[in-house]
């Protein structure tokens, strides 16, 4: 009678083994990228964890901070010029009075983050995430924000000359008394925001749904409001001077 043959004990540990790194490789696959500890000391490098670090006035000009995460970071007054933040995650980050010109901020996401008087001239803000984030007083002048969320913003007295809104999300956004000449409005989302007193002098807004905006005391001179949509809107004491009306004809000085 033969007898049963035995599977060497080397071989049945390393089977054993093989399995155990089998299962190891494959929960770490699965558990997503390994994030950073929080190092508040760190040099500026892409994916650096500085959630809730004090940055105030610090030097980051040129900076690549591409997916960082500095979440409720303090960045007040710091110098962020031309750096690049592309995917970075500022979630209630301070950034009052800090210098952004030039930066790139596409797809970052600034939801609810303090910006007040912060520069962002000729920033790119595609695609960002800004809902609920205040730029009260901010210079977004040449700012590229195609496609960028701002509902509930607040940028009330903001400066957005020549800046690109294309398609952006502006629903209940605060845009009172702020400057828009000669932006690009295109197709933006503007339901419920609040244009009081707004300059769009040049401004393009062809195709823009401004369906229930305030745009009370707001100047409309040489704006193309070619198939907008003003269903609803406060049009009240509105400068129309050369304005082109939703129907394609100019608005007289009653309006369109």
């Amino acid at each position: 009678m033969a007898r049963p043959s035995r599977v060497p004990l080397v071989a049945r540990v390393g089977a054993g083994a093989a399995l155990v790194l089998a299962a190891l490789a494959l929960s770490i696959a699965t558990s997503g990228p390994v994030v950073a500890a929080v190092n508040c000391r760190a040099a500026p490098a892409p994916r650096v964890n500085l959630h809730n670090c004090s940055l105030a006035r610090a030097n980051l000009s040129g900076a690549d901070l591409q997916g960082a995460r500095l979440m409720h970071a303090n960045l007040s007054g710091a110098n962020l010029s031309g750096a690049n933040l592309r995917g970075a995650n500022l979630t209630g980050a301070v950034l009052t009075g800090a210098k952004l010109s030039t930066a790139n901020l596409s797809g970052a996401n600034l939801k609810n983050a303090e910006a007040g008087a912060a520069n962002l001239s000729n920033a790119n803000l595609i695609k960002a995430h800004l809902s609920g984030t205040v730029l009260q007083d901010a210079d977004l002048s040449d700012a590229n924000l195609v496609k960028a969320s701002l509902d509930d913003a607040r940028l009330d007295g903001a400066k957005l000359v020549d800046a690109r809104l294309v398609n952006a999300d502006l629903k209940r956004t605060n845009l009172s008394s702020t400057n828009l000449t000669n932006a690009h409005l295109e197709g933006a989302r503007l339901a419920g925001a609040d244009l009081a007193g707004a300059n769009l002098t040049g401004a393009s807004l062809f195709q823009a749904k401004l369906t229930e905006a305030n745009l009370s005391g707001a100047t409309l001179s040489d704006a193309i409001l070619v198939h907008a949509i003003l269903g609803g809107a406060n049009l009240a004491r509105v400068t129309w001077t050369g304005a082109s009306c939703p129907g394609g004809s100019l608005a007289t000085a009653s309006g369109c």
